[in-house]
């Protein structure tokens, strides 16, 4: 610990996800996080939830942090608005906040660059903490422009805390040098999620979610958590058990919320598939049905990472994920925390559900496989790879000058 290393983090708006982490980084530096866009429920359900909502766990205790006037004409934190965070406050914030490091949490907003330069300008060194990957599907011309243009713009950072594979390749592809890749892996609060399973284990939480669900006991489950747009491809889930019809006791339950759930629930009603919608579940429901599933599927198409993938291993469910799916190299050990498939194959996903039966019936411990292999992938591991990154580049920094 070196409460003495001052470090700025500038995040999007408050995420489930980054709490956590900026709550054990401020026992390890002295942080102050800045946001850069407060959304209300409103905006979340525009985010593709399509429910108003605030999330039900402390986004903001446990570190300092400011939220600063975001100037942009149509406020918006989402990927894809570069224009939606304009913070220029953030210039004198930085020139006058003593920081030994900062990190941007991406570079996909406006905001994001401004503070980026204001390091530049005072000299301090700046990190970008990211998941991009090369898979992401894009248009000729798109990646014609990256390639030129994020070449020299990655040159700006002082160095690059990688979640996971797939960005150390997509870093390594646009010329970064391996010295200014450091890993800070993507993580949830594994304790919180553990706990929180096995209390619904203990407190037989899990067997009246079957018994509300009107699922048997030797029914395999299969857990969807997300948001229902096209990109999540939710859809597939439910035509691979029309593959599986009158082969295997299996059924889908679905948490989550958006514009295509009308159509998916129709899609079930037509297939006639066993399939449970359950609705939008705010964090701190959500491990009661990790803990009811036999795994977790994500057959997205693009998917940068799915932190729902960390969620379910951390309540010791394994996930079975499409090739697309950005942690498959991390998190995925074929037969072991689970499986992948290609995107699309419902075929190639209704034999891998086969192969989950199969070895459950031989009795393969996915838990314990699963818990301990997400033990790498913990907020503790991304702490320390930061504090590390934090006092590489500064103590090199010191030096030079």
């Amino acid at each position: 610990m070196d409460r003495g290393l001052r470090v700025g983090f500038l995040a999007s708006h408050p995420i489930q996800y980054l709490s956590p982490l900026f709550r054990e980084l401020d026992t390890r530096v002295d942080l102050h996080v800045f946001y850069a866009h407060n959304p209300n429920p409103k905006q979340q359900a525009d985010a593709g939830f399509d429910v108003e909502f605030e999330w039900d766990t402390d986004l903001l205790s446990g570190y300092e942090y400011t939220f600063l006037q975001n100037e942009a004409a149509n406020p918006d934190a989402r990927e894809g608005n570069f224009f939606g965070c304009d913070t220029p406050e953030i210039y004198d914030r930085i020139s006058e906040g003593h920081f030994d490091a900062f990190i941007v949490n991406g570079w996909y907003l406006k905001s994001f660059w401004q503070a980026v330069w204001a390091c530049r300008r005072a000299e301090i060194p700046v990190f970008a903490r990211g998941d991009s990957q090369l898979h992401t599907p894009r248009s000729w011309w798109k990646q014609a422009v990256k390639e030129v243009g994020h070449r020299a713009l990655l040159r700006v950072f002082d160095g690059f805390l990688s979640v996971g594979e797939q960005f150390d390749e997509y870093l390594r592809h646009y010329g970064v040098p391996e010295e200014r890749i450091y890993r800070a892996p993507h993580a949830v609060d594994n304790a919180w999620f553990f706990e929180r399973a096995q209390r619904a284990t203990e407190d037989k939480a899990r067997q009246e979610l079957r018994t509300e669900l009107e699922v048997d006991p030797e029914t395999t489950i299969l857990l969807f958590v997300g948001k229902f747009i096209p990109v999540k491809r939710a859809g597939d889930l439910l035509k691979a058990l029309k593959v599986l019809e009158d082969k295997e006791d299996v059924c889908a339950v679905y948490v989550g919320s958006g514009p295509l759930e009308d159509e998916l629930a129709r899609e079930a009603e037509r297939l006639d598939v066993p399939a449970h919608f359950v609705g939008f579940k705010n964090q701190s429901a959500l491990p009661p049905y990790y803990a009811l599933a036999d795994a977790l599927v994500l057959p997205s198409e693009s998917e940068t990472w799915g932190l729902v993938v960390n969620e379910a291993m951390a309540c010791g469910t394994p996930a079975i994920v499409s090739e697309a799916v950005g942690c498959r190299p991390d998190l995925i050990v074929d037969g072991k925390t689970g499986y992948s498939f290609p995107v699309g194959d419902v075929n190639a996903l209704s034999e891998v559900v086969k192969r989950l039966i199969a070895d459950n019936e031989s009795g393969h411990d996915f838990e314990a496989a699963v818990r301990e292999h997400i033990d790498q992938y913990s907020i503790e591991a991304a702490a320390e790879g930061i504090v590390s990154a934090m006092h590489t580049v500064a103590h090199s920094k010191t030096v030079a000058r």
